[in-house]
């Protein structure tokens, strides 16, 4: 452990700096040649593909498809949802010249594509049996960002963002609440062992042009609060705006309800922040590219250490066996820590005459214990989900003992941590005090800790802490 954390800031002295040492000791990212811009190196992308997948099939089952749209906008698309044009200008990066010459109209790099594609579903939308039409995009996208941090807010970062049509104001809503129940949060819990607070975003913090932002809040390491995914109900707004309409079973012209939502690789971000500790990252089994990772101590064992992860593979499990024989052990051993490999087995030859091999769990560094060959791969197996669960239930544990109920504005002012407080002793005049502080309401849930629909506004909890 002194040998990790002489390469890393630690966590209660400079958090910041530790992100930005993992970040790069994990060999994670780096920065890109461009300002805000970020290089996702094999590693960090390994994780991103992993939940991709995994994010994907989720997508899927809830019935949207696939499609791809161009990463150009005529600009003219944005200034016609007044509201959203204006919450996205300070971001927007716009090509003025192509070819060697003006171009007759800019064309915007996309921020989000609620605009092109509401192009399409005006095309693709003529009657109601065309309805409801489901549509997720994987993308990259362009936010010129003032100050940028890898993972959590870059100029360029990747994502997918759904874009939905529906014949009726409840079946909108009732379609955006699914995913953010049934794909966002299963993935944030389920994959990533994120525990979240759900809920609703208030007027002043919704999504640009949406009736109505839901989101998903987590926990750092440093007590602020990450948003890690949004889903909105649009309204009818661009319908009107583009015209996405159709005609009815009774024949009459009715303008659709959209939604949108989307989650991007600011959830890389948030598992570094959420389960990383002063011996560098921490990565649930279920997350994890490299789920064990197999050390021959000298040459004479490396034979056993790829028996031993052809065993592991041939159970599912994903693996890499470390043949650095000519490195220092120590040095090897600490590199996984640091990179968060759940387990590392050990092979030693001492290990070999024994009829063992010494098992070390990066989530429990002082439990390593030796492990007997024949039952290696079951031991294994019940390890990875016994961690992922337990990864779990700390992130949950730190969230509620630092999560603190209070009163009034002034108190919520005085906290370092997250708040919850009545949202009727707040009001835009609280939020706008808030504000001013660093804070900001994160969001609104029933008192019951369930989600409030757009029309509830009185007797709601709202969730108060700074945030990324």
């Amino acid at each position: 452990m002194t040998a990790t954390r002489s390469v890393l800031a630690a966590q209660a002295t400079d958090f910041p700096r530790w992100y930005q040492d993992v970040i790069a000791k994990a060999e994670l990212a780096e920065n890109g040649p461009v300002r805000g811009t970020m290089v996702i190196r094999p590693y960090g992308y390994g994780i991103w593909e992993l939940l991709q997948q995994a994010m994907d099939r989720r997508i899927k089952a809830a019935g949207a498809e696939n499609a791809y749209f161009p990463l150009l906008i005529p600009e003219s698309y944005l200034q016609r949802e007044a509201e959203h044009v204006e919450g996205f200008s300070p971001e927007l990066a716009v090509v003025t010249h192509a070819g060697g010459k003006q171009l007759e109209e800019p064309a915007v790099i996309r921020p989000t594509s609620e605009t092109i594609i509401g192009e399409y579903l005006a095309k693709w939308v003529q009657s109601y049996r065309d309805l409801p039409l489901l549509l997720n995009q994987w993308a990259n996208v362009v936010r010129w960002e003032l100050r940028p941090r890898v993972f959590l807010r870059t100029t360029e970062f990747l994502w997918q963002e759904g874009h939905t049509a529906h014949a009726t104001a409840a079946e909108a809503r009732a379609y955006a609440i699914k995913i953010l129940q049934e794909v966002y949060r299963e993935i944030m819990v389920g994959h990533l062992a994120i525990p979240v607070v759900v809920g609703r975003k208030t007027r002043r913090e919704r999504f640009a042009g949406a009736v109505n932002t839901m989101t998903l809040e987590g926990m750092t390491g440093d007590g602020k609060a990450l948003q890690l995914g949004t889903s909105h109900e649009l309204g009818q707004n661009f319908a009107r705006a583009f015209d996405i309409g159709y005609l009815s079973a009774e024949g009459r012209r009715e303008h659709a309800w959209t939604t949108s939502w989307g989650t991007s690789t600011r959830m890389l971000g948030g598992l570094i922040m959420i389960h990383g500790d002063d011996a560098g990252l921490r990565i649930p089994p279920l997350a994890a590219p490299t789920q064990v990772v197999v050390l021959a101590v000298r040459d004479e064992t490396l034979e056993a250490a790829h028996r031993i992860a052809t065993d592991l593979r041939a159970a599912g499990v994903r693996v890499q066996v470390d043949t650095r024989t000519d490195q220092p052990f120590g040095r090897r051993a600490v590199g996984w820590e640091l990179k968060g490999v759940p387990i590392r087995i050990e092979v030693g030859p001492r290990d070999l005459e024994s009829g063992v091999a010494t098992v070390v769990r990066r989530l429990r560094l002082s439990d390593k214990a030796p492990v007997e060959l024949a039952t290696l791969t079951s031991t294994v197996a019940e390890a990875l989900a016994a961690d992922q669960a337990w990864l779990l239930d700390q992130a949950a544990a730190r969230q509620s003992a630092r999560t603190t109920p209070v009163a009034t504005v002034e108190e919520a002012l005085e906290a370092t941590d997250w708040v919850t407080i009545p949202y009727d002793a707040v009001g835009e005049e609280g939020e706008d005090r808030l504000a001013e502080a660093g804070l900001t309401v994160r969001c609104l849930q029933r008192p019951d800790g369930t989600l409030p629909t757009e029309d509830d506004e009185r007797g709601l909890i709202a969730y108060v802490a700074r945030a990324y």
